[in-house]
């Protein structure tokens, strides 16, 4: 889940207290370049990565993200990690549906600099269990945003990430983006008491730091988001808090110190319905429901 930041110790702590405070939650160890996409590393020929469409949050970072099928007169949503909640961290079992909310949000241009603050309306989802995720609707639509700023929203890919592939984390909180490639995919990945499924590994150069939380993870290859950046190992602990731990299929576990993970935004896709309205009784939806 969350990194401690070069800024500040124990952020997570703090966040977790504060709820919507300064420090920046979750994310890495220290590294990245400022405003530019670093040449990623494999064969695959990276497509320009900017600044547009993402969104810095007081604690995390997050983007405006469309689905194929979203209406240009829909509310528009801004994806950031469950973890980045206002109200705190959801308890690992907790799914959080359409619920009101005011957070506001900094919308970034290709540049980084800060040209609008959105609003939001509802959470309209949020969950820690098996993925890592909040969804906020917001007042404006995606058509508003479009004619206001000149900026579009970036489109949720809608299958599987795949390993090997270039790809860059951005984050808005830092108005930094650290490229990669997909390492490969963590059968569970456990951290304090949340448990998260078929995470995604990124190779070392993407060392993300607290802060970056909630970054759309954009694959170059597609020019879509395939994930959400949500957390890394710091210390080589087993397990614990900022020390999430790989298990296999077969129980045995694995702790890379060091090395930052994302969640999957495929499964999102398909729970989105008329109005920007989470739907998780839409065919295909698999994300988890309230208990």
């Amino acid at each position: 889940m969350g990194k401690k930041s070069n800024v500040v110790a124990g952020g997570l702590l703090a966040l977790a207290l504060t709820g919507a405070s300064a420090i920046p939650a979750f994310a890495g160890n220290t590294g990245g370049n400022d405003r530019s996409a670093q040449q990623a590393q494999g064969k695959s020929k990276a497509k320009p990565v900017d600044f547009a469409g993402t969104v810095a949050l007081s604690n995390c970072s997050g983007s405006v993200v469309r689905t194929p099928k979203s209406k240009a007169s829909d509310p528009a949503l801004v994806l950031t990690n469950g973890h980045c909640l206002e109200t705190g961290f959801p308890a690992a079992g907790e799914v959080v549906v359409d619920r009101p909310s005011t957070r506001t949000f900094k919308l970034l241009d290709a540049e980084a600099d800060d040209v609008a603050t959105l609003k939001a309306s509802r959470i309209a989802y949020a969950t820690m269990t098996d993925t890592d995720i909040t969804l906020y609707r917001l007042t404006s639509s995606y058509r508003d945003i479009t004619r206001k700023y000149g900026i579009k929203p970036l489109e949720l890919e809608d299958d599987h990430p795949v390993k090997g592939r270039a790809i860059t984390v951005v984050s808005g909180y830092w108005k930094k983006t650290y490229s990669c490639n997909i390492d490969g995919f963590v059968y569970r990945m456990k951290e304090g008491e949340w448990t998260w499924k078929d995470s995604v590994r990124y190779t070392p150069a993407c060392q993300t730091i607290g802060g970056t939380s909630g970054s759309p993870v954009i694959d170059h290859k597609t020019g879509k988001v395939t994930a959400v950046n949500n957390t890394g190992n710091e210390d080589g602990e087993r397990c614990t808090v900022n020390n999430p731990c790989e298990i296999d299929r077969k129980g045995n576990v694995t702790v890379r110190k060091g090395i930052n993970y994302a969640q999957q935004t495929y499964g999102i896709v398909p729970c989105v319905g008329k109005g920007s309205k989470i739907d998780l009784g839409r065919k295909g939806c698999k994300l988890p429901r309230p208990a």
